[in-house]
């Protein structure tokens, strides 16, 4: 019996050409993702210098509260209504009472705005609070 050769003289090769392709898909996929995912957005906030901060790192259960020159609240670059800000806070004290709450606050934002959402945090009974102050000295 004749065996034609040339039926199979192909069938074992493993063409690399779609599986490079298929990982340079995957490859560029990671890529944008991971560059799209940001922690915090940026908020245009000046914040104020202080002689004595440090730097500390951030937590995974911390709430990061913006503060801007306008009295505006943000967390995780959400605009909040003082309404949709004590629903929020009041969730995240359910869920942790030792919560950790970092204010970053504008140098330009009105002190009654800072005293507003320290009181608001207390009440809702999240008492761990840390503000945040660029490296620096003091103008």
């Amino acid at each position: 019996m004749r065996v034609n050769k040339d039926l199979f003289e192909g069938a074992g090769e493993i063409h690399m050409a779609p599986l490079i392709d298929a990982v340079f898909l995957l490859l560029i996929f990671f890529l944008v993702a991971a560059t799209l995912k940001q922690p915090h957005p940026q908020l245009e906030i000046e914040l104020p210098e202080s002689a004595a901060a440090i730097e500390t790192p951030d937590e995974p259960v911390m709430t990061i509260i913006d503060l801007t020159r306008d009295g505006d609240f943000y967390i995780d670059g959400e605009l909040m209504t003082p309404e949709t800000l004590r629903r929020t806070l009041r969730a995240h004290a359910s869920e942790n009472p030792n919560r950790v709450v970092r204010i970053d606050g504008d140098r330009g934002a009105a002190f009654q705005h800072l005293i507003y959402l320290t009181d608001l945090l207390q009440f809702e009974g999240l008492t761990n609070v840390r503000m945040r102050a660029a490296e620096g000295s003091p103008n």
